[in-house]
């Protein structure tokens, strides 16, 4: 498909050019004031995900139980000096994240990120719910009302269900 067969197929919220809309899509923290959408058209064409208007910004979580830094990994990291990591996630080897990673051993978390996540929910026009039904991984990053910024679609759960947004 062309990339001009492929464009046909996007919208905006607003009606705007979708390059336009892309081109003011700059700020780092509140809401684009359009959001690039599937063509009514496209969405008609049925949803193979639920519709769904809600998510919670649940943030990343380990899946697997964690354990605390060993001395010897904190002295790899930056030759010794205090590291943002506080927790090793090891993967089991037959795991879903192991396969994704490339046979990965596991993952090192900060506080941050084991903190992440503020709660809110946050809803969305139709156009918008309509484009994650039809094309759950149309968009990688969501907007929280709380947060004002957009995240990592993982960082979401639907209210609905509890599945992560974008899967």
């Amino acid at each position: 498909m062309s990339e001009s067969q492929e464009e046909s197929k996007l919208c905006t919220t607003s009606g705007r050019p979708v390059d336009v809309v892309r081109a003011d899509q700059t700020e780092k923290t509140g809401q684009h004031k359009d959001y690039i959408v599937l063509c009514e058209e496209e969405r008609r064409k049925g949803f193979v995900r639920p519709y769904r208007e809600s998510y919670r910004h649940v943030g990343i979580r380990p899946k697997h139980e964690t354990r605390p830094l060993r001395a010897e990994e904190i002295a790899n990291w930056n030759d010794g000096s205090p590291t943002d990591f506080v927790a090793y996630e090891p993967y089991p080897p037959d795991s879903e994240e192991a396969k994704e990673k490339g046979n990965a051993k596991g993952r090192y978390w900060t506080e941050e990120e084991l903190k992440s996540g503020c709660g809110s929910t946050t809803s969305m026009g139709r156009s918008i719910a309509e484009t994650y039904a039809r094309n759950p991984k149309f968009y990688g990053a969501t907007f929280c009302v709380n947060c004002n910024k957009h995240l990592p679609v993982a960082e979401f759960v639907w209210t609905d269900d509890g599945q992560r947004v974008g899967s």
